[in-house]
């Protein structure tokens, strides 16, 4: 149980912190409520039911969405291989050019595609 107690007693200050905010908004906060403060506000925009072209989103957001999974998978990748980097030797240097060099290669298939420009 000891190695444990540093992580029990962060935890039991994350959940009082939440905890005290909660309790002392609702203390302290205006309880003027009027019929702009309870509707759902989205930057500016008004809500609707369904998203602007019948509900469907453009599939520049999930081209995105892919590339910003490959890019942290990438990081996730490297962060280890720097770490041991010494023990790893030639081997590590030339797998994590292969791996460096397939994601560069996808990165220019994209960028020559237009995958990066906004309408």
């Amino acid at each position: 149980m000891n190695p444990y107690l540093p992580i029990i007693a962060i935890g039991a200050v994350g959940f009082g912190f939440a905890a005290f905010s909660v309790v002392a908004a609702a203390i302290s906060g205006p309880r003027r409520y009027n019929r702009s403060k309870i509707d759902a506000y989205e930057c500016g925009i008004e809500p609707t039911p369904q998203a602007a072209g019948g509900g469907r989103f453009p599939v520049k957001y999930f081209l995105t969405a892919m590339l910003f999974i490959i890019f942290d998978i990438e990081i996730v990748f490297l962060y280890p291989w720097a770490v041991s980097f010494d023990q790893l030797g030639l081997f590590g240097i030339v797998e994590m050019f292969i791996f460096i060099a397939t994601v560069f290669i996808a990165y220019g298939y994209v960028w020559r595609r237009g995958g990066l420009e906004w309408d």
